[in-house]
């Protein structure tokens, strides 16, 4: 239902060579394991709480799981535009829905505060979130974020190209927003 698997990973070089190796025998992308994540406002130490466990490989891989509304928090609370953050709350909140299995707003919004407490969510999160449960067309809202994030990273790409080693997690935002006001 999203793009890569968030990972905490406590190994050596040997892990990485096997995580690297799976990536290459099924074909995913780089990167489809992040463990970046714990450098993300989305990641908190609660996560393990919430957190249950799905499968344990010889004894050393442990693969836990989190419930949909607890993704669907991770990724609000980071509201990266650039990534498909957005598109994937749309995208689990809609494959939930198809299945008959729909979550709530208040369910959403009790994860969130289990996991963040008091720490407001970004706008742009916010504002999705209003809109996919004010009137749940999610083919548009998700069309809709996909086409957004996707201009996102390329503005991102061009600014980079022009201005290297600029772009922080800290100014990122306002450099997309300026970016975008000087292609309107």
């Amino acid at each position: 239902m999203t793009t890569d698997a968030d990972a905490l990973i406590y190994t050596d070089a040997v892990m990485k060579d096997a995580i690297n190796r799976v990536r290459d025998k099924y074909n995913l992308p780089y990167g489809w394991l992040n463990e970046d994540f714990k450098n993300t406002n989305s990641y908190t130490e609660k996560l393990r709480g919430v957190s249950v466990p799905y499968r344990t490989v010889s004894n050393i891989l442990h693969i836990r799981t989190i419930a949909a509304e607890y993704l669907i928090a991770m990724k609000a609370m980071s509201g990266r535009q650039y990534k498909f953050d957005l598109s994937d709350i749309v995208g689990v909140l809609w494959e939930h829905d198809k299945r008959g299995n729909p979550i709530s707003r208040a369910t959403v919004d009790k994860a969130v505060c289990e996991l963040y407490e008091e720490q407001p969510l970004p706008v742009v999160s916010m504002q999705l979130l209003n809109d996919v449960f004010g009137n749940k067309d999610y083919e548009r809202i998700y069309t809709g974020a996909r086409e957004k994030e996707k201009r996102a990273k390329e503005i991102l790409l061009d600014f980079e190209q022009d201005n290297p080693n600029v772009l922080t997690g800290d100014n990122i935002d306002s450099v997309l927003e300026q970016a975008r006001r000087k292609r309107k």
